[in-house]
């Protein structure tokens, strides 16, 4: 009799356990919120003072007064983060995060961030070049936009063959009183360290809040984030840079200056809801 017994409430015991857990699962899965996400979009503008940057057809001045134009102006724009109020922050994955930013292709100023948190954002961060893990990764590793082989960066010559490395920020253009024989100047400005030894580092990191406003995340609502680029305080930063005397730039100690002028030109100008 109690050998009965005993098989019995065994048997009431696992039954009601297998009950239980049966009845558990689909409660706890409707107890997790689903992660929701949706997209922004950073717009780029390059400017020169109060003016819009026309490639070739204008005259420009800087702080030293010298009359110049401009016939190239490129940069990367790299390792983004979405920052909130509370000093959290929504990084973007970074294989998804490196864009180079071309005048004369207006479709490469819009960035478009795709599978953000959805929330409000009050600032963003972001690079100015290519990061010195990804620069010493396999070329097999940076392709895309990074490509040193096809697309932007073969097409536009960001990257220097000569010291492997990426060029940050290419600008050039013309000058009366550039030294060159042809009377042109350029900045060409890299370097992120080294990869044995130490060398230059212009890697440049930007922080940006947004203007009493937010960058509102949803999944119906887009938010255009409108940073302007003011490339008068590449001559006219920290640093006074005079084309006469700085006629070219480029992997020289010097070219700290530039980059610490241009870490300096960008704003936040307006939000917009899409």
């Amino acid at each position: 009799m109690m050998k009965r017994t005993f098989s019995w409430l065994s048997a009431w015991a696992l039954a009601s356990g297998l009950l239980m857990v049966s009845c558990s699962f689909p409660d706890e899965k409707d107890d997790t919120d689903p992660i929701e996400t949706g997209t922004i979009e950073l717009q780029f503008d390059n400017i020169v003072g109060s003016q819009d940057l026309q490639l070739d057809n204008a005259r420009y001045s800087n702080a030293a007064g010298e009359d110049f134009t401009v016939s190239k102006l490129n940069y990367y724009i790299s390792n983004i983060k979405l920052l909130k109020m509370d000093g959290s922050a929504f990084t973007v994955p970074q294989d998804s995060s490196y864009f180079m930013i071309r005048e004369a292709h207006p479709e490469s100023q819009k960035l478009t961030l795709r599978n953000v948190l959805t929330g409000d954002y009050t600032g963003v961060e972001f690079m100015v070049g290519v990061d010195s893990v990804r620069s010493v990764m396999e070329p097999d590793r940076r392709k895309g936009i990074l490509d040193q082989y096809s697309g932007p960066t073969n097409e536009e010559g960001m990257y220097w063959d000569w010291n492997p490395g990426y060029i940050f920020l290419m600008l050039e253009g013309h000058s009366d009183l550039a030294t060159t024989a042809n009377g042109k100047y350029y900045y060409h400005i890299g370097g992120f360290g080294g990869r044995t030894t130490r060398t230059i580092n212009n890697l440049k990191t930007v922080k940006l809040t947004f203007p009493g406003q937010k960058a509102i995340v949803t999944t119906s609502i887009v938010s255009n984030v409108l940073i302007q680029a003011d490339i008068l305080k590449i001559f006219n930063g920290q640093t006074q840079m005079s084309i006469q005397k700085n006629s070219s730039l480029m992997f020289a100690d010097s070219s700290k200056y530039i980059a610490d002028n241009y870490a300096g030109m960008f704003s936040v100008k307006e939000i917009k809801m899409n």
